[in-house]
């Protein structure tokens, strides 16, 4: 085992603070990566603060991670010792089920391992994520990283690309499609950015005209204010697909209208309570409420090269590891354009 040096959560009301944890020694099928860079994700702070139950303490989050390899095992075919690489929201999965082998180890039936606050398919332990400055994962669950953009903006298209990317590749969102985007954060701001570059006419809908001006610069075509009655009016059957962001709890109704017949909408933000849906509302339409994880290795990283190709990355802001509790009350508050990103060598200063 290798002790490294960490931040963890050790329960669900105190902030994180310095842990040392042991990793295991790279075995013939695995990388370990010195960690560059690591996003923040929702995700983190909700699992941090046991907010979808289930936390097993203490929970070192991060799983939107880019950095180097610094050591392979004999079996590693795919990576040497210097390439950049990537590890998104899992590590690992059963590997034999109908949903992995057909790519989609996201969905794995026997459940796949996440990177943090997870167990390895041993069932027994227990995985710690990115908010470290080592970590060691089998080849297979591995990306590679181009080094054509600044990797600190990459690391958020681990989790906040990729789960944008998955819905708009499955639902062929394509030229001359008008599509909404439903909030303006770490998931929406990429949303924008990659739909945009399939050529989709976008438009985004939000609460706050504030963000008209970064909605622009994103590449939106439009963007509309949804707490005004006559505009939502105006919206309806205006998009053959919406994609939700949105983890507060919010109407689902009054955006379905807004959906031509045929038209889907992609729910990505988890709201802490149940919503309730009209039936008529989808049936009136024959429309579609749907919702969408993350995608597989194999999609991941075809959306790394993508993205490389056009030239796409995250807004963020850097912030050494000390920061991260104040990042989390920022993030909670709305107050990041639009991912925080750790510069993991702050952890050893």
């Amino acid at each position: 085992m290798k002790a490294v040096k960490s931040y963890a959560a050790h329960s669900a009301d105190k902030p994180l603070a310095p842990y040392q944890l042991d990793r295991r020694e790279p075995g013939a099928d695995d990388v370990e990566i010195k960690i560059l860079y690591c996003g923040v994700c929702h995700s983190d702070i909700h699992t941090a603060r046991n907010e979808w139950g289930g936390s097993m303490y203490p929970v070192v989050p991060g799983h939107e991670i880019v950095g180097k390899v610094t050591k392979a095992g004999d079996n590693v075919t795919r990576f040497k010792v210097g390439d950049t690489v990537g590890v998104g929201c899992f590590v690992d999965s059963c590997g034999h089920c109908r949903n992995c082998e057909e790519d989609n180890e996201q969905y794995c039936e026997n459940g796949h391992s996440q990177t943090y606050n997870s167990l390895l398919q041993d069932k027994k332990t227990i995985t710690y994520g990115g908010y470290s400055s080592h970590i060691v994962v089998t080849q297979k669950f591995v990306l590679s990283v181009s080094d054509k953009l600044p990797l600190e903006k990459v690391a958020p298209l681990l989790c906040a690309g990729i789960t944008t990317y998955s819905p708009l590749k499955h639902w062929n969102v394509k030229k001359g499609d008008k599509l909404a985007v439903v909030g303006l954060g770490g998931l929406g701001h990429m949303a924008v950015k990659i739909a945009a570059s399939m050529g989709a006419e976008v438009t985004v809908l939000s609460r706050s005209k504030s963000k008209e001006k970064d909605a622009q610069e994103l590449g939106a075509h439009h963007f509309e204010i949804t707490t005004e009655k006559e505009t939502m009016k105006k919206l309806a059957n205006s998009f053959d697909y919406i994609i939700d962001t949105v983890s507060a709890e919010h109407d689902y109704n009054e955006y379905l209208a807004l959906l031509r017949t045929n038209g889907v909408m992609v729910l990505l933000g988890v709201p802490p309570k149940p919503s309730d849906v009209q039936a008529f509302q989808l049936i009136g339409g024959r429309r579609s409420l749907v919702g969408s994880l993350v995608g597989g290795i194999k999609e991941t990283q075809e959306m790394l090269d993508y993205c490389a190709e056009h030239n796409i990355t995250s807004d963020v802001e850097m912030i050494n590891i000390d920061q991260i509790n104040e990042a989390y009350e920022r993030t909670l508050a709305g107050d990041v354009h639009y991912r925080f990103v750790i510069d993991m060598a702050s952890l050893n200063e």
